[in-house]
C-alpha cells in the first residue's frame, strides 16, 4: 500500500503543479477552456487573484514532493500527511465557494492518499 500511496502523491503533486501553472502562467489563455463557468472578461482583471492561488498550489506540490524525497519512513508519512490535508481541506472550501468538481478532483485524491499511507 505504501507504493500505491506514493504513486498517488506523485500524481496529486503532479496535478498541483499544473494548477500552479495554469494560474500562474496561464490565466488568460487556456484558463478560460479549464473554468467554463467565470466569464471569459474576468480572466484578465483576476489573473493577480489566479497567480497568488497558483503559488499556494505550488506550495502544496512542493510538500507533496518533500515527503516523496524523504528517507525517514516516519518523517516522510508526517510531511506527507499535513500536505494531503491541507490539499483536503482547501478543496472542500473550494467545493463550497467555487465548485463542486474541486472535491472530486482535490479532496478525493488525497484522501484515498491518506488512507493509502495508513494502511
Amino acid at each position: 500500500m505504501q507504493l500505491a500511496a506514493q504513486i498517488l502523491i506523485g500524481i496529486i503533486a503532479v496535478l498541483h503543479i499544473y494548477i500552479l501553472w495554469l494560474e500562474m502562467f496561464a490565466w488568460t489563455t487556456k484558463a478560460p477552456h479549464v473554468f467554463k463557468t467565470i466569464p471569459k472578461d474576468l480572466f484578465p482583471q483576476t489573473k493577480a487573484l489566479a497567480a497568488n492561488q497558483g503559488l499556494y498550489n505550488g506550495f502544496l506540490a512542493a510538500g507533496l514532493i518533500w515527503s516523496l524525497c524523504i528517507d525517514d519512513h516516519q518523517w516522510k508519512t508526517y510531511v506527507a500527511i499535513f500536505f494531503l490535508c491541507c490539499i483536503i481541506v482547501a478543496g472542500i472550501y473550494g467545493a463550497a465557494t467555487a465548485s463542486k468538481k474541486i472535491l472530486y478532483v482535490q479532496s478525493i485524491p488525497a484522501l484515498v492518499a491518506l488512507i493509502l499511507l495508513h494502511l
